[in-house]
């Protein structure tokens, strides 16, 4: 064999090489690069969760597409398409387009996507909506002027206040976790960069939520947290001052609750915080000795479709297809959590909680929370 023809078969050997790596990586928007996973569940099984959703959804749905838009507007809409969007169906899906259709007549001049209140929360899961529609760069304008808003409600103040960083529901309330979670997710989704400083704000505030002092984290009530909860994460850091919060502990301290702690995770790693940061291991760590589906831990049974959307979006950004206890014992994640959905869908389809504490005795919501958790399920 002459040169030519041995250069010409070492390239042919690296550019396959270079196609078998690129087809088995995978890019989670807005999650970093990670391998493709392995999942254990039948992707006919969850199709047949799914079918019965749908067939619930389109009874619910309203004349104009929305979803019960006396929950904050648009909010409940936006998840709905966002989850069955991320499912298969495509924008041109007429209960999707519907859906969509609706989403559009909520956009304001401001670039806020909301109705009377909630702007931030409806203004962030409608950005996550139509970011899985885009197609040919539809929304390229709403995704744009949509992080414009958000930027606009976040407090950019003094680093030293507490609430620095952090986002509430409407830029003048205080901010808590859940509505900071969301507005990173949403941010990076419209294409902001992960350096951006608003994105490092919230950081700092969703830091600051965690129960692990430290370089990120200067409140006293973090010092204060119980073996049990430290690495997690807590929906308001302001609690700590409130004697009546029912998250405070007996001596100062805020419990960690499950939903928050994936939130948190969630956060760091869509912005690219590394796995060796003490954060990420802190909250890692809480997780390995709470891991359940069964319970929101630390809330039992409230906000359980929550802490299942939250959970999904964690693990998928971990890039892991089993993850291990502190036990020591190995979890398919999404079979679990295919298997703890499949049992607690209702007969039409729906899913609802008994505990209404965060509104999820609402099938849309909760339906909503579980088709997206759903999605991550597959492939």
């Amino acid at each position: 064999m002459n040169l030519q023809s041995r250069v010409c078969g070492r390239l042919a050997r690296l550019a396959i090489c270079i196609g078998v790596v690129a087809g088995i990586l995978t890019i989670a928007n807005p999650a970093p690069l990670q391998a493709q996973s392995k999942s254990s569940v039948d992707p006919k099984e969850v199709q047949a969760l799914l079918d019965k959703a749908e067939t619930f959804l389109k009874t619910r749905q309203t004349a104009d597409g929305s979803f019960v838009p006396r929950l904050g507007g648009p909010g409940v809409s936006a998840l709905t398409a966002a989850g069955l969007i991320r499912n298969g169906r495509t924008a041109d899906d007429p209960l999707v387009a519907k859906t969509l259709k609706y989403l559009e007549s909520s956009v304001k001049d401001d670039g806020g996507i909301y109705s009377k209140g909630l702007a931030n929360y409806t203004t962030c899961v409608a950005i996550m909506a139509f970011k899985e529609a885009n197609m040919g760069g539809k929304y390229d304008k709403v995704l744009a002027n949509g992080a414009k808003f958000l930027k606009s409600l976040q407090n950019a103040g003094d680093p030293k206040e507490l609430s620095f960083g952090g986002v509430g529901y409407d830029g003048k309330g205080r901010p808590d976790l859940s509505n900071s979670h969301f507005f990173v997710e949403a941010m990076l989704a419209a294409g902001v960069s992960k350096d951006d400083p608003a994105v490092q704000r919230a950081l700092a505030f969703i830091s600051r939520c965690q129960n692990l002092p430290g370089e990120h984290q200067d409140q006293e009530f973090a010092t204060k947290a119980a073996e049990d909860d430290r690495g997690g994460f807590t929906y308001n850091p302001a609690d700590a001052k409130n004697e009546k919060s029912e998250r405070r502990t007996a001596i100062g301290g805020l419990r960690s609750e499950g939903g928050m702690t994936y939130a948190g995770l969630k956060s760091f790693l869509y912005a690219g915080v590394g796995r060796d940061d003490p954060r990420v291991k802190g909250a890692l760590n809480w997780i390995r000795k709470h891991y359940t589906l069964e319970e929101n831990p630390g809330q039992k049974d409230a906000g359980l479709y929550y802490y299942y959307h939250t959970f999904a979006k964690a693990m998928d950004a971990l890039g892991e297809d089993e993850f291990t206890d502190a036990d020591g014992k190995k979890h398919d994640w999404r079979k679990e959590l295919f298997e703890a959905l499949k049992k607690r869908q209702n007969a039409d389809g729906s899913w609802t909680n008994s505990n209404g504490a965060f509104l999820e005795n609402t099938p849309e919501l909760a339906t909503a929370y579980a088709i997206l958790a759903l999605s991550y399920c597959k492939k």
